[in-house]
C-alpha cells in the first residue's frame, strides 16, 4: 500500500518571536501526518474512539535539522516502523516541498487503550487494522 505524503503550509501563528516554527509545533504537525495516515489505509479514529478506543501517545521526539518558517510548503512523510499487541511506533521526515531538504526528523510511540486507559490489543479494537497494519511493516 502507498501511503501519500502530508502537504501543509506554515502559518503566521504558528511561529515564534524568532520568526521560525515553535518547536511545540512539530508534534502536531506529526499528529496531522499521522492522523493523515491512519485516514488513507481505511482507518477511522473517530469510529475507534466511538467504541470506547484510543491511540494514545507515549512518547514523541522531534530532531530540528532546518527551521520552518512562515509560509514554507513542507510535506510529511509517516511510517510505521514497529508494532506490537497493544503498541505502535512512527517515524515521520519533514521536508521542503520546493527542494526536497530535510527539515526535521520525528518519532512517536503510542498505545492502543480502553476507556479505563489500560492497554488493548488492536487486534481486539480492530481486527481488520491490525491486519492492515501488520501488512505495512
Amino acid at each position: 500500500m502507498l501511503i501519500k505524503p502530508y502537504s501543509r503550509r506554515i502559518n503566521y501563528y504558528e511561529t515564534d518571536m524568532m520568526s521560525i516554527v515553535h518547536h511545540s509545533n512539530y508534534i502536531r504537525f506529526f499528529e496531522e501526518a499521522r492522523c493523515d495516515f491512519m485516514e488513507q489505509i481505511g482507518c477511522d479514529v473517530r469510529a475507534l474512539e466511538d467504541k470506547g478506543v484510543s491511540i494514545a501517545v507515549v512518547d514523541a521526539y522531534a530532531k530540528y535539522i532546518v527551521p520552518l518558517k512562515f509560509d514554507d510548503k513542507v510535506y510529511i512523510t509517516t511510517k510505521l516502523t514497529k508494532m506490537s499487541a497493544a503498541k505502535m511506533e512512527f517515524e515521520y521526515e519533514i521536508r521542503f516541498a520546493d527542494s526536497d531538504i530535510l527539515a526535521t526528523v520525528g518519532k512517536t510511540s503510542h498505545c492502543c487503550v480502553n476507556r479505563s486507559n489500560k492497554p488493548m490489543p488492536i487486534k481486539k479494537a480492530d481486527a481488520n487494522l491490525y491486519e492492515t497494519l501488520q501488512n505495512l511493516i
